[in-house]
Order: structure tokens, then sequence, then C-alpha cells
């Protein structure tokens, strides 16, 4: 067997939020590896930045795409770019996806000494923040797959979902952000056996803690600069003691597109320094 994941050369592979924190990172490594990229972005001044600033690095083109991954016909639209100018899709990344402060609690427990002030609980959350928190990430996975996946039936093809160690432990303030990734979860593993006779794989990754810009206003206090008490938590609860760096989600990515890992599928993987085996003693 072939360990050196050149089977990733020449692949097309989509990336939504391909202009995120984890999105350009995960683009930069395809294209480095040979692949064909395709980073979708509902911005249109930002996805040309993007795909600019990575092309200038790499020195070959990456295609900007369009597309609304909660709006189907903007997401057909994508494609049929895509296909036009790079081929048949091989490799989807749902990577769109983020936390909101309208879907976040302020208080992280309910207690008789602050029910005075429901607003900063459960009972205060906006529920169009909470909707479009949990319709970015769970819906905004499921349409992407609807339209994308098709080119790959039979042909063969590699769907990597990302969701987020909230799945596994909903953490408090942000139960829209949780709830929607263990959605996602449960749907990777739906899709895996739907898809498994047509040659298609579904696996996800699940990121512990790392600093993107959906949740630095948890983790560093505006004021002073400094990490928050939640930040502190975290990385109490991280053997490791540090927060995730982006390049290190690589590893697994590349194992779960890759032909090394043909016979994976439905797997949810923790990429979290420890988190999720750490009972706190």
């Amino acid at each position: 067997m072939d360990l050196s994941f050149a089977d990733v050369e020449g692949k097309v592979c989509v990336i939504t939020g391909g202009c995120g924190v984890f999105g350009g990172v995960f683009s930069q490594a395809l294209m480095e590896a040979g692949a064909k990229v395709a980073i979708l972005d509902y911005k249109q001044g930002r996805c040309e930045e993007c795909s600019r600033g990575l092309a200038a690095k790499e020195g070959k083109p990456v295609l900007c795409v369009i597309g609304n991954v909660l709006n189907k016909e903007s997401l057909l639209e994508a494609k049929k770019q895509i296909n036009e100018k790079l081929g048949k899709i091989d490799i989807l990344i749902n990577g769109a996806g983020g936390n909101s402060p309208k879907a976040t609690c302020a208080n992280e427990f309910l207690t008789p000494d602050n029910m005075n002030d429901l607003s900063k609980s459960f009972f205060g959350l906006d529920i169009e923040g909470f909707r479009n928190v949990f319709d970015l990430n769970f819906l905004g996975t499921v349409l992407p797959t609807m339209v994308f996946a098709e080119d790959m039936l039979v042909r063969g093809g590699s769907i990597i979902n990302i969701s987020s160690m909230n799945a596994f432990r909903p953490l408090t303030k942000i139960p829209a952000y949780s709830a929607a990734k263990a959605s996602v979860n449960n749907l990777t593993e739906w899709m895996a056996v739907h898809f498994a006779k047509v040659n298609v794989r579904v696996n996800t990754i699940a990121p512990g803690f790392f600093l993107t810009n959906q949740n630095r206003f948890l983790m560093i206090d505006e004021k002073s600069g400094e990490l928050t008490a939640r930040a502190n938590k975290i990385l109490n609860g991280t053997p490791m003691g540090r927060f995730g760096e982006p390049e290190e989600l690589l590893g697994t990515l590349f194992y779960l597109i890759s032909d090394v890992s043909k016979f994976v599928t439905g797997v949810i993987i923790p990429v979290d320094g420890g988190f999720n085996a750490y009972s706190g003693v």
C-alpha cells in the first residue's frame, strides 16, 4: 500500500468556509499536495482576496466560487462552475460553521441567585441567533453534501465534516453550537451507511480548542488582551495544556481523504490534546 498520500494529487476538492482559519490551512496544504482546490465563500470580496493570497503563496491558481451553504440554488450554480473549470468533485470538506454571541448565554449556570435576570440564561437566548448558528453548522453541512457529493457516486469520493468536541461534551453557554455539532456527528454516521455501497466515504474531524474568529470573544478579554477565566478552564481540562494549531489537523485530514483509509467510514476523530480523554482528576 502507498502510504505517501500521493493519490490526493489531481483530485478536485471543494472546501466550504474555505476562507476561514481551518479552511485556509486546508486549502494551502491540499494545493501543496497537488489537488485542484475550489474554495467556497458567500462573500465575493473575501473569497477573491483569499484565493489571490493562496495563489501567490503556492504559485498556482485556486478557484474562488461564491455560494451560500444555506441556499441550494447558489450551491448548484457553484457546482456548475467547479465542474466546468476543474472537473467532477472527488473530495468535499464541510468547513463552514461557527458560533455567535446571539446564541450564547451570559451565565454558565442558572441559579436561585441570578434568576432575577433570565435574559442572561437559556430563557434570554435570541431564537433567531440560535436558529442561525444551528442552521449554519448543521444544514450548512447537509446542503453542500446534497449538491457536491452527487459527483462522487460509484466513481468514489470522500466527505469530511468538521465537528467539535462540543459534540461529545456540550460546553456551557453555547447550546446552539453544541447541539448542531452533535447533529453533525450523527449525520456523519447516517450518511456513511447510506453511501457505503456507492463508494463514498463520510468521516468527521472533531477539533478540540483552537483560537478562531468565532470563539475569540469567549477566550480573550477585549480590554486586557488576557485569557478569560473560561479559556483558562479549557486549558486546565486539556492535558497538553495549550490550544491547538490549525496545521495540527492536517495529518488527520490527509489520512481520511486518501486511500490510506479506504476502509474507514463513519468515524469521528477527536484532535483535541487529550481533552475528551481527561476526567479532570
